[in-house]
């Protein structure tokens, strides 16, 4: 992995944990994430036009069906993802979500797309899911809890957190095929994307304007937040997608659990600190094994 791409996985890993951690504040539906997407096609609409106006008409179905294959992944990712949040800690949804996503996504670019990856690397990948278990409970998730309340909300946890990790891996190959093989521009991928979104969410703001409506006052700064933020996130990750191989930069993303752990303990008051931090330790080796791998 090269000094940039290690350099641009970092800084999308820290805006990454603070928007998910402004997402679970929020407490949205999918109402939520089509205002996000909408703030997104909006606020980014500059960029946008500028870097896609000679590009985008030139565009085949190849680059139009990765556009469409894309949004609709994404969208399946958020709406699960912000249901997660809803039914279970920030704690438990997040690290599963972000452990297993970056192990299927390595497992079909090795296995399908042909990528090689070294010992040292392979042992990389092991501490990243290994700590992002630790993270979310450790052995503990294996257990029965003795409160039936809190045994069923961390089941729950486990089930979305596990479902929004296989979209996770969805859109991490597809998007990285579209940067790498077809040399799609990044910020076009992510951000013609929204248009998917948008077109495939709105239906369920018109079916209640009012309550829509509601849910916007209250959720208005979140979503505007996350809009801003996360799409900086994922476009330097898909920069580092041309950098390096998708098996590599798939679970060194998982850096960004080294400020979930911090950051979503202390704000949200999920608890466990010590488990949280062995399981940092171990993805902070794994991302530095990936980097030298």
């Amino acid at each position: 992995m090269t000094p940039t791409a290690f350099a641009l996985i970092l800084l999308a890993a820290l805006i990454h944990a603070s928007w998910n951690i402004a997402a679970k504040k929020a407490g949205g539906d999918s109402r939520f994430a089509f205002f996000t997407s909408f703030l997104m096609m909006l606020f980014w609409a500059p960029l946008g036009w500028w870097v896609g106006r000679g590009v985008v008409p030139l565009w085949g179905a190849a680059e139009w069906g990765i556009v469409v294959g894309s949004g609709l992944l994404h969208v399946a990712y958020y709406v699960t993802l912000l249901r997660g949040y809803r039914k279970a800690d920030l704690t438990v949804v997040y690290p599963l979500a972000r452990g297993s996503g970056p192990l299927l996504s390595s497992l079909v670019a090795i296995t399908l797309l042909g990528e090689r990856i070294s010992a040292l690397g392979a042992v990389g990948i092991v501490g990243v899911v290994g700590g992002v278990f630790l993270i979310a409970g450790g052995p503990g998730l294996l257990r029965a809890a003795h409160d039936v309340q809190a045994r069923a909300r961390v089941h729950k946890g486990m089930a979305y957190g596990l479902l929004t990790g296989a979209f996770i891996a969805s859109y991490t190959v597809v998007d990285g095929y579209a940067v790498k093989l077809l040399l799609m521009s990044p910020i076009l991928v992510d951000y013609m994307g929204n248009f998917v979104r948008v077109a495939v969410l709105a239906p369920v703001v018109l079916r209640d304007l009012p309550a829509a409506g509601s849910l916007w006052r209250t959720q208005w700064r979140f979503a505007l937040l996350v809009a801003v933020i996360s799409p900086v996130s994922y476009v330097l990750v898909l920069f580092a997608l041309r950098e390096a191989p998708i098996s590599l930069v798939a679970p060194a993303r998982e850096v960004s659990m080294l400020f979930a752990a911090l950051l979503g303990g202390h704000l949200l008051g999920e608890g466990d600190r010590l488990a949280r931090l062995l399981g940092a330790v171990c993805i902070a080796a794994g991302v530095a094994l990936l980097a030298l791998g």
